[in-house]
């Protein structure tokens, strides 16, 4: 009763208190509640930033800290889903420390170097290849007798086999290869040529910025290298043309005489090849240049510039390495030219390989693109697996409907037209080849993008060879070998 008497008082007090005490009661109340609150958002803060933001800060270029890790921590490997070894930190004599990379140029772009800055998977990968889930007792014990420990490892989505296959067939030749799996996104390979060897770098370094260097060996021109597309970009139009004829398209009808004229205007199919009647299947399995270009200038702009963007032109990829944003340009009030040269993969519209290689993986996967990417987990040097990497979607590019009627017309461009050089017993294969002019006077550059097999869809391809002359002559035979790799293991 006492309790209750004292606190009865206390409130009545408080009531008979003068205002200017009440005020700054409830001011120093106010204070309380808003220092509280402060807290409680630098805590939530906190556990935000050690989930979520941690690592990319960490990683960041820019952040001293990433030394102190380098101190303490023997860079870890990069290796292949495999295990092959494909970057590791070897230990002199002196205790000095030198990068290797075993394989040389073969995975140069993709895994990129350590030293003279850093680039691919070797920069990607930078916060798990200084950290170290070593047992907690060496640890200690190292880090007592000054000793490094050793980093964790990195364990990738690519494949040796087909990564040497993809290299071999490109051979000589300038030209990049990218490889994923379509359900997962996973990258399986990605070549660039010409290359170099991340083992002589340093030495090598003066000369490959050279500006008498025109050769290009440090671009990534998988991810970097930008192309005007060429007939592959005859399957956009195509998509176009179905959405804006959904009950018709299959009436389309078109007669090739080898150069479609219009206005003041001409454009020639391939070597003048003429196709005769053409439907619409047939006119995207032969890429008849003339077909494409009457049908692509009489699409809707504005539309077009959508499905454009909805396929990735003009936006930001889902990739975490380095790359060259693709560009569909074709601005408002275009003349007839620019409007038929778009049509047919050329005008000012350019694309990456990788790209290319995300379109074929959507259209392989009915229409939803997955999220490239490169590493599958992370080891520490036990084998004890650390973090693990798992497929997810970025969205839907088209309907499943839409990839259907794709899927179809791509197999038709393998059993009865350009790309006949990826044709095989062991698989079924859907494909779009493309020839895409540059420059005046010099040959084509040679495109291919295709899956396999074409009903139940495991692998995607891209290839370019530059100034690789046609398509389905340069670039599907590189795609062929790397199917028969695939299928025949």
């Amino acid at each position: 009763m006492r309790r209750l008497w004292m606190q009865f008082k206390k409130k009545d007090a408080f009531r008979d208190a003068p205002a200017g005490r009440q005020n700054a009661d409830r001011s120093m109340l106010r204070l309380t509640y808003l220092v509280v609150a402060v807290f409680a958002v630098m805590i939530f803060y906190e556990g935000w930033f050690l989930t979520v933001r941690r690592e990319d800060t960490i990683n960041n270029s820019y952040n001293a800290r990433l030394d102190g890790f380098a101190e303490r921590v023997v860079r870890g490997k990069i290796v292949a889903g495999d295990g092959t070894v494909l970057a590791e930190t070897l230990i002199g004599e002196d205790g000095g420390e030198i990068r290797s990379y075993p394989y040389g140029s073969l995975f140069a772009h993709v895994v990129g170097y350590s030293t003279m800055g850093r680039t691919g998977l070797e920069d990607l990968a930078h916060f798990y290849l200084l950290s170290s889930h070593v047992n907690p007792i060496d640890h200690t014990l190292r880090e007592l007798m000054g000793e490094k420990n050793m980093g964790d490892t990195v364990v990738t989505t690519l494949d040796p086999a087909l990564q040497q296959t993809a290299s071999d067939a490109l051979g000589d030749r300038r030209g990049a290869v990218v490889v994923m799996e379509p359900d997962t996104g996973r990258v399986l390979a990605m070549v660039s040529k010409p290359g170099f060897d991340p083992n002589t770098l340093a030495d090598d370094w003066n000369s490959l910025i050279s500006p008498d260097n025109t050769s290009g060996q440090l671009l990534n021109r998988a991810a970097q290298g930008l192309y005007p597309p060429g007939s592959t970009f005859k399957t956009v139009i195509l998509l176009e043309y179905i959405r804006e004829h959904p009950e018709d398209y299959n009436n389309f009808q078109f007669e090739c005489d080898g150069c479609y004229e219009e206005g003041d205007y001409s454009i020639r199919c391939y070597h003048g090849n003429a196709h005769g009647t053409q439907d619409l299947k047939e006119a995207f399995a032969n890429s008849c240049n003339g077909a494409f270009a009457y049908l692509g200038s009489r699409l809707d702009a504005e539309k077009l510039a959508v499905t454009a963007k909805q396929l990735l032109f003009n936006s930001d990829i889902p990739v975490a390495l380095p790359y060259a944003g693709s560009a569909y340009v074709m601005e408002e009030g275009a003349g007839l030219w620019e409007k038929l040269q778009t049509s047919i993969g050329q005008g000012r519209t350019q694309i990456t390989p990788l790209h290319n290689a995300l379109l074929a993986a959507a259209v392989a996967n009915g229409g939803t693109l997955m999220k490239p990417y490169f590493i599958d987990h992370i080891e520490n040097v036990g084998g004890d697996r650390i973090r693990s990497f798992q497929p997810s979607v970025y969205g839907s590019l088209m309907t499943a409907g839409e990839a259907a009627v794709l899927t179809e017309m791509m197999t038709e461009v393998v059993e009865s037209g350009t790309a006949s050089a990826v044709k095989s017993g062991l698989y079924t294969a859907a494909a779009k080849t493309g020839s895409a002019e540059f420059e005046s006077g010099r040959d084509t550059h040679a495109w291919f993008i295709g899956f396999a097999p074409a009903e139940t869809p495991e692998l995607a391809v891209s290839v370019i060879v530059e100034e690789g002359g046609s398509g389905g002559a340069a670039a599907a035979p590189i795609a062929r070998k790397i199917f028969d790799t695939y299928f025949s293991r």
